[in-house]
């Protein structure tokens, strides 16, 4: 036999024998031999998230022409319209109700009679430049309604108007009241009745007797009643 030719050595009923295969034999061993817990796992958040996702695909397909009307409404429709529907408002006309509302920041009242705070939504409002009598016009316009025409917002500690905030201090707190008595809900999802008396005040506890007695001194409106009109059709036998 040439003296260049090698011959593997045999293997010995073992492939540890072999250089190489002890390594090789456990590697593959180990891997054989990791948890299939956490595999299991990943497949079924893989699978739930498709099964998921399809379920949204589906559902928008089949109702594509409904959601998208929707989105293109909600982006066509100013803040007014967008609190219309949010709290179904009714058609203007479809009530008539006068209050008087009174709010203080640190003892000082907004002038509702200004300008810009007159007639500016149809549903609920100041007019004839007065300064406190609201005219609501419509079912459920709450005064988010009203505050919300002319940049208003009332918050738990805050009011922010036409962009600037005014925030409860030390020794501070914004107060609810209706006809005498603390509201202790969310003041701007009130939907007043007629004769409705309301104070906001936000400032110094002390002043509330005052600024109640104020508001307790305001007149409201009667509504008019309407009169029935003689078509001039009647008929007498």
């Amino acid at each position: 036999m040439p003296e260049n030719d090698k011959v593997l050595p045999l293997d010995s009923g073992s492939d540890y024998s072999i250089p190489g295969r002890f390594e090789e034999s456990n590697s593959v061993f180990l891997e054989y031999d990791t948890p299939k817990s956490k595999n299991r796992l990943i497949v079924i958040v893989v699978i739930s998230s498709i099964l998921i996702s399809s379920g949204f695909f589906s559902y928008y397909f089949i109702n594509q022409e409904e959601i998208d009307s929707q989105i293109i409404q909600n982006m066509s429709l100013n803040p007014e319209e967008r609190l219309v529907q949010q709290y179904d408002v009714g058609e203007f006309g479809s009530a008539h109700a006068h209050a008087a509302i009174a709010v203080f920041i640190n003892d000082d009242q907004i002038n509702y009679g200004l300008k810009q705070y007159q007639i500016s939504s149809k549903y609920i409002h100041f007019e004839n430049n007065n300064p406190y009598v609201i005219h609501r016009h419509a079912t459920n316009a709450s005064l988010e309604l009203l505050f919300s025409s002319f940049g208003m917002r009332i918050m738990a500690d805050c009011i922010t108007l036409h962009g600037e905030l005014f925030c409860t201090e030390e020794n501070q707190n914004l107060i609810f009241f209706v006809n005498g008595e603390e509201f202790h809900s969310d003041i701007s999802q009130y939907v007043f009745d007629h004769n409705d008396k309301i104070m906001i005040s936000l400032g110094d506890i002390k002043s509330i007797s005052k600024h109640m007695a104020y508001v307790e001194s305001l007149q409201i409106p009667d509504i008019p009643k309407k009169t029935t009109q003689n078509t001039g059709n009647l008929i007498t036998i």
